[in-house]
């Protein structure tokens, strides 16, 4: 409904009017005339009907008179992260297995609001678990965590990565032991499981995390560093994804735990842990050895292996695979847009019955080439100014021959290296799948390393202010759960159509905040704006949008006058 003036003549009438939907068509309807605009004006009257109403107007009288710098802000508070993974967190059941594996345990600390507040901070500002209670938290409207102190945080997260008595410790690794955040995985996957589920494909990767430190008693250990940092001492972290992408567990290891010797180990443990019949482990060249395959393919195991190979080390690999004839089948073919799958095509040669899959990107195989001579042309410059500096990068080493003082570009080495443009092999033993098919299950490998792009985010935890293993394991934990619920929000932004961004969705929840003002002696929340992508993300999860306004009843109003 609104107002409206109607000129009859030299006058002007003052009406109510309101739309309605008439046979697919917008009417107006008058629901009263007020009487002439001038005569209301000049008695007053219209104020007095304006301030008549008002009172049942509030909350738009106090949005304009904040919009105009009429009423003050006492304090800012970002509600948009809360509400969002709140519902997840409650959707997910985490509180309810919280609750159920501290059944006996004495502990006097708000356990599960603990833990939430630390996995939110993991999601929105990744670091040390002293920031998130002495800078971060304080900016958002987190209900149940005011009084949470560092210590309580610390106590939590011992919680998580304590051993289990000597009588649970069957299926522990060689590595590490069995913990409670163990059994809080597996917890997890039994109220998810139906008669439906089933494992029969996992991806497993590993990254390292070094420390600043010494990280704890036995966890910090020198290793091959993928961070470029063989100086600090490491740990190892594994993470272990179903079929869908959903992070199933991690496992924790010292920093000295070779890549090739992790992966039996994990096998073991998933069919022990989870009661798998059939597994196919997909898993990057790291993991794989002749010793491996043959113990996976033991009888005791029978496990299904998709493997990446090398390519360079393995002679089979590069003297007989890649040099065997053949030709490739198209799965994937050019790209006609930017966001769409890179090109691919695959041919598939067995050795001794052990089978290939030669996997080719054309795209690659271009920018391959395109480097190769960029880095050739650049090396033959170098040389013939007779400036040797360079010679010691790898990138250049690799194309040069040592003929006594003297370095010359081995053509050998650079023509052998064009049968290597665009190629990955990987190594299976499913015969059920065609080549085609092997490639694109590695292929979503790809979306796990994407994953540990994110764990490496979220476990941005240095400097460590932890010093035992327990609390460790239990702060890297919380980076898991914190992935777990990443992949939640995504797959349903993902089933309603919306592919957003994640920087973009997290700046967006942010933004969206109460402001606590005073009017009139009262006190309201204002909520800002929804940006950007609030409206779909609100929407995917199934939370109801707050009001833009809300009063503040005092819990304790003043007694009236006597």
């Amino acid at each position: 409904m609104f107002f409206r003036q109607k000129r009859s003549g030299n006058r002007v009438y003052l009406q109510i009017v309101e739309n309605q939907w008439v046979n697919g068509r917008s009417q107006q309807r008058v629901i009263a005339t007020v009487g002439r605009l001038d005569k209301l004006q000049q008695s007053g009257q219209l104020e007095g009907l304006l301030e008549s109403g008002a009172k049942f107007a509030e909350a738009a009288l106090v949005l304009t008179a904040h919009r105009e710098g009429r009423t003050p802000s006492v304090s800012h508070r970002r509600i948009g992260p809360a509400l969002i993974f709140g519902r997840l967190w409650d959707e997910l059941q985490l509180p309810q297995v919280i609750e159920l594996l501290l059944a006996g345990r004495r502990f006097d600390l708000p356990m599960e609001r603990i833990l939430f507040l630390t996995v939110l901070h993991r999601l929105f500002d990744p670091g040390s678990d002293r920031s998130c209670l002495q800078v971060w938290k304080k900016g958002y409207e987190i209900p149940g965590t005011k009084e949470v102190e560092l210590h309580q945080v610390y106590r939590a997260m011992a919680w998580l990565g304590e051993p289990l008595p000597n009588d649970q410790q069957t299926g522990a690794t060689p590595f590490s032991p069995r913990c409670t955040k163990d059994v809080f995985e597996e917890t997890l996957f039994a109220r998810r499981r139906d008669l439906f589920s089933h494992l029969d494909l996992v991806f497993f990767d590993t990254t390292s995390i070094y420390f600043e430190g010494e990280g704890g008693d036995e966890l910090g250990e020198f290793g091959h560093s993928k961070d470029h940092r063989p100086d600090r001492k490491q740990m190892i972290v594994g993470v272990v994804l179903d079929g869908e992408g959903r992070p199933l567990c991690c496992e924790l290891w010292p920093g000295n735990v070779t890549d090739v010797k992790t992966l039996i180990p994990v096998v073991d443990r998933l069919r022990l842990r989870f009661q798998i019949r059939s597994i196919c482990i997909v898993a990057d060249r790291g993991m794989i050895s002749k010793e491996t395959i043959q113990q996976l393919q033991a009888d005791e195991r029978k496990v299904h292996f998709i493997l990446g190979a090398r390519l360079r080390n393995v002679k089979e690999i590069y003297e007989d695979v890649l040099s065997r004839a053949g030709r490739y089948r198209e799965v994937r073919g050019p790209r006609e847009k930017s966001t769409d799958p890179s090109p691919l095509k695959v041919k598939e040669v067995c050795v001794d019955e052990r089978r290939y899959v030669v996997c080719l990107n054309v795209e690659q195989a271009r920018k391959d080439r395109a480097d190769r001579e960029a880095i050739v042309a650049s090396l033959r410059e170098q040389l013939q100014r007779g400036e040797k500096s360079l010679v010691g990068n790898k990138g250049y080493r690799k194309y040069l021959s040592a003929q006594g003082p003297k370095f010359t570009i081995d053509e050998a080495k650079v023509k052998a290296e064009k049968r290597f443009d665009g190629k990955w092999v990987l190594q299976t033993d499913r015969e059920d799948l065609t080549a085609e098919d092997v490639a694109l299950q590695y292929k979503q490998l790809w979306t796990v390393e994407e994953m540990f792009r994110t764990v490496k985010t979220l476990l941005e935890t240095r400097p460590v202010f932890h010093k035992c293993d327990e609390t460790i394991r239990g702060h890297v934990f919380c980076s898991f759960l914190a992935l777990l619920l990443r992949k939640e929000l995504q797959d349903r932004l993902e089933a309603q159509g919306d592919k957003l961004e994640w920087a973009a969705l997290l700046s967006d929840l942010e933004a969206l905040q109460y402001t606590e003002v005073k009017s009139e002696g009262k006190r309201f929340l204002l909520r800002s704006d929804l940006e950007g992508t609030c409206a779909a993300v609100f929407r995917a999860v199934g939370v109801a949008i707050p009001p833009s306004v809300q009063r503040i009843e005092q819990k304790n109003p003043p007694a009236p006058p006597t």
